[in-house]
């Protein structure tokens, strides 16, 4: 999707029936790995989106200045993250068929820029840009 991405993350080793909280933090005092573990532990969801949004957006970053492009955005990821425990096969089965159908909806979609001024909100994209 132009605006967001769609994933899902296998935690092998991990305890999930022992965590529900998965927002919970590890201590100041616990050394995390460059692969967003602590050491001799599962990683978590936070550390690893921490570890995708950081290695994308510092090859983003690589990328323009090796292409001397001189405007590029600060901030490619919003500050937060949308999750949900997939508990079972039929959900895992449902989910996958919604990311791989959720492309089709982009013409749809509220927050495709398209859609803005159809919808009566103000249009952030140059005029005649579509």
């Amino acid at each position: 999707m132009p605006n967001h991405i769609h994933g899902i993350i296998n935690i092998v080793g991990g305890e999930p029936c022992l965590a529900p909280d998965l927002h919970n933090q590890y201590s100041k005092n616990d050394q995390i790995n460059n692969k967003g573990q602590t050491h001799g532990s599962a990683p978590t969801i936070p550390r690893i989106i921490q570890w995708f949004k950081t290695m994308t957006t510092n090859q983003y970053i690589r990328y323009m200045k090796n292409n001397n492009s001189l405007q590029f955005q600060n901030h490619l990821w919003q500050r937060n993250y949308y999750d949900h425990l997939i508990r079972n096969d039929k959900l895992l089965d449902k989910i996958r068929q919604y990311i791989a159908n959720n492309p089709q909806t982009w013409d749809e979609d509220e927050h495709n820029i398209k859609n803005y001024s159809i919808k009566g909100k103000a249009c952030l994209a140059p005029t005649g840009q579509f």
